[in-house]
């Protein structure tokens, strides 16, 4: 019996670089509200988990996309963000790849000013058409984690105990 090995195509060099620290701080900064594209109801998921960190601790008005959901933390859910009561100016997007086209669309029609695609979440194509529209666009991070890291709320996940050691901390 012949076996057959089939490799994965090597991964795309990344070519595109995104905003430094200090425009993702001047985007968050400007930014009122935030479309969360992908959200879940579950709270094993990531979008959940970012969804319970924007409505605690910042001051943006936080929307749902989800056509399947009806509701999550007690906020509605629209079905789509030509749903939605205003424009908002970020939309964080936790959908598969082959989905960021379709999303880049939607965000276009609508009119808002930045694509943020999740940790994990690359297409340079939706980049660039993101930008040449005029927009602002991050990939592969976190919207919680940079939120809390200008903000220095890093502690909140755990991220940040305040302590310089290489020795465990004993709490008395």
């Amino acid at each position: 019996m012949t076996q057959t090995t089939t490799t994965q195509p090597a991964s795309p060099e990344r070519t595109w670089e995104g905003p430094s620290a200090p425009e993702r701080l001047n985007i968050l900064r400007s930014t009122k509200s935030i479309a969360i594209v992908g959200a879940s109801d579950k709270p094993s998921r990531a979008s959940y988990f970012v969804a319970t960190y924007l409505l605690s601790s910042t001051r943006f008005k936080v929307y749902f996309i989800n056509p399947m959901v009806k509701e999550i933390l007690g906020q509605p859910v629209y079905a789509s963000l030509a749903d939605l009561p205003e424009v908002p100016d970020l939309v964080e997007v936790f959908r598969k790849h082959d989905d960021l086209p379709e999303v880049l669309e939607e965000a276009k029609a609508v009119g808002a000013k930045t694509l943020w695609l999740q940790l994990g979440s690359w297409h340079e194509e939706v980049a660039r058409e993101a930008e040449a529209a005029g927009m602002n666009v991050v990939m592969d991070r976190c919207v919680k984690i940079e939120h809390a890291r200008f903000h220095g709320g890093l502690h909140l996940a755990g991220f940040n105990t305040g302590v310089i050691s290489s020795k465990r901390q004993v709490l008395a």
